[in-house]
Order: C-alpha cells, then structure tokens, then sequence
C-alpha cells in the first residue's frame, strides 16, 4: 500500500467520523434532509469569501460558508413556522434559490477561477493527497488532512462539552429549557458544526458524499439501538467501515472513490434495514406473522370455552366451524399443544387448566379495555411463540 492510498483512507474515514457525529442528531432531530440543505446553499458563503481574499485556501470560505448555511436553516423554519407549508417543501424552496445564486456568482465573475461547481458537488478523493501543506517550506501532509482533522477535534470537545444539553435538547427541548439550556443555541451550534464540516469536507470528498456519510450510518445505527451513546460508535464505525471498503472497491473498479463509498452507504444501510434485529423488515415481517398466529390461538382458544358441543370441538370440524383452512387450523392446534392450552381425547379438543386460566385472563383485559397487556401476558404463558 503506497503512502498516498494510506492518505486517502485516514481523509475518508476523518471526514466519516466528522459527518457521522452532527448527523447522528439531525437524524434523532428529523431534520435528515436539512444536510442537503445545507451542503448545496453553502456555494454563495464559499463565493464570496473567495472574492473577498482572492485565496480558496482562506479560513473565511469556512467561515462565511458555516454563516449561509445558519441562514439556511432560520429562513427554512421561518417559512415553515407560516404553517403555509411543511418543512420538506421549506427545504425545497430554500437551497434551489441559494445554490443559484452560487451558480450565477461563479458564471458571470470567476470563469476564470478553479471554482469547479461539478468538483464541489463530487469531490475526488484521489486528488486529495496532492494538495499539501508546507510549513517553513517542510512538508506535513495533505491539506485536507488538517482541515477536516482540526474539524473533527473541534466537534469531539464540542460534544463532549455539550453533550448533556444535546440529549436534553434532542429528546425534551421543554425540559430542557426548564433545566436553564436554550434550546435555540444548542440548536444553531449543532446546525454550525454542521455547515462547518460541510464545508471543510467540500474539496476532499464533495458535497454528495458529505450528505450521505451524515445520515446513512446514523440512520442505520438508529435501526439498531435506542441508545445516544451506541448509536453515535455505531455511526462511527458504519462510516469509517464504509470510506474504507468503499476505498478499496473503487480501487477494484477503476471507479469513482466517493461513489464507492456512497454505495458502500447504500448497501450497509439496505443490511441493516433488512436484518436488523428488533427495527429490520425481516424481524418486522416475523413479529407481524407471530402476532397473526396468536391472534388466531387467541380466537381458537375463546371458541373452545364458548362452546360446549362435541361437534363443534371435534379436530376435524374446527376448521369448519372457525371457517379457517386446514393448514391454519392445523398450525394453530400444534401451538396449542406445544403451550399445554389443550388436550386432545378421542379427537375432541378441551381446554387445559392453563388454557382456561390464560383464556380466562385474556377475556377480562378484553372486557376492561386493558387488551395490550395481553403482549405481557403471552409471555407468561407462551414457551413457544408463533
């Protein structure tokens, strides 16, 4: 491994963990789609600052850039708090009109100045090494390097410092406004950090890449766990696990590095989605399965205490008289059995004591308007569930 493609690797995954920490709470926050907001409306505050120095390496492109995109967010709430429109119709209102007027600016008064609109949205992390930082004419690593390094240490002791009023504020701007914290400036210092590293992360990797390293690995840590903590190691790792793998597939491709790692976002994400544990498609399909079948044993069960005929108990007419099909009923009766609910004596089916106490229970929450504490019954009674 060549010096420059280790570069590369530590600048992708700095810049992950920089987007994954702001990001982890626009997504708590619902405010996902704000990024894209700001990583777009952002191009007016890098023009201007240009014209202003005259240096694209200026620390007032940072600065000037994390301003717009403040303003991005108070004229997007401003407009949602009409009540005219909803934020994401705020959102599109808002950044279209800004962008433009970055377009606009670089068209007609910096055709001639590297101010690449196409490399500003893509990025090139492949390039990113040959831009350095010389210090007394000494050689101290990429440029991009340092920005989003510096970036980064800055947005630790941010978190650190201000965590406690971060959760609170996330969670219950009510108390926490109660507690003495403003909300409001918590709120403007998580939308800087975010327009800050943003722009910082603008010429290594593009503002694309930004967006989706702010909210995929936070979105899929949230599918994960209900933990702030958890989901912000989570989001950490799910973004350098993804600059890194989405590095070496580009490197096998012969493709776009920060497409690589944006697919690499999409396909961890669609894992998570699919196989997470309690959140994913498949858990939920299951749950959703189980709860129809205890449903099921639930009305079975309720058949057999409102009924006393023996014809309407016998194995081979349940399904008639349920108007269920065979291999409903037969599923249903094997749970029944597995769960000792019932005896089966010459294919006349009756309740056991456990049945017609759990059954017992069960009509009395139903009666009471108390039928959600049947999930917490169902596990006192169930050892096997459907």
């Amino acid at each position: 491994m060549s010096s420059a493609q280790l570069e590369i690797q530590i600048i992708a995954s700095l810049v992950a963990i920089a987007c994954a920490i702001p990001g982890t709470f626009l997504v708590l926050r619902k405010m996902a789609m704000i990024s894209d907001a700001i990583s777009h409306s952002i191009l007016p505050g890098i023009v201007i600052g240009f014209f202003i120095t005259q240096d694209l390496n200026s620390p007032l492109l940072i600065l000037l850039a994390a301003i717009t995109g403040v303003i991005t967010v108070v004229l997007v709430e401003y407009i949602q708090k009409t009540g005219l429109v909803k934020e994401d119709t705020a959102i599109g209102l808002v950044f279209p009109v800004l962008f433009s007027i970055g377009v606009i600016m670089i068209a007609k008064n910096a055709n001639d100045v590297h101010l690449d609109i196409d490399a500003v949205l893509l990025g090139e992390l492949a390039f990113a090494p040959f831009d350095r930082l010389l210090i007394s004419g000494v050689d101290v690593g990429p440029k991009s390097l340092w920005i989003i390094g510096s970036i980064l240490f800055i947005t630790i002791v941010l978190l650190v410092a201000f965590f406690k009023e971060l959760k609170l504020s996330t969670f219950d701007k009510g108390l926490a406004a109660s507690l003495g914290f403003s909300p409001v400036i918590i709120h403007y210092g998580l939308m800087s950090v975010s327009s800050i590293t943003t722009v910082g992360a603008f010429d290594a990797v593009g503002a694309i890449l930004v967006v989706a390293l702010m909210i995929a690995p936070a979105a899929a840590a949230y599918l994960l766990t209900t933990d702030l903590k958890k989901m912000l190691i989570l989001s950490v790792v799910f973004g350098v696990f993804s600059a890194i793998s989405g590095y070496w597939f580009a490197h096998w491709l012969d493709a776009s590095i920060a497409g690589s790692i944006t697919t690499m976002l999409g396909v961890l994400f669609l894992a998570v989605y699919l196989f997470a544990p309690s959140k994913g498609i498949i858990a939920v399909m299951y749950r959703e399965k189980q709860q129809r079948t205890e449903v099921s044993l639930l009305t079975f069960l309720l058949h057999l205490k409102n009924h006393d005929d023996e014809r309407e108990r016998h194995v081979n007419h349940l399904n008639e008289h349920i108007n269920w099909q065979k291999v409903r009923s037969k599923t249903v009766l094997d749970l029944a059995l597995k769960n000792n609910m019932i005896r089966i004596d010459n294919k006349i089916v009756s309740l056991t004591t456990k049945g017609d106490e759990f059954t017992t229970q069960a009509i009395d929450y139903i009666m009471t308007n108390e039928d959600s504490q049947i999930e917490d019954m169902k596990e006192d009674f169930f050892l096997f569930r459907g």
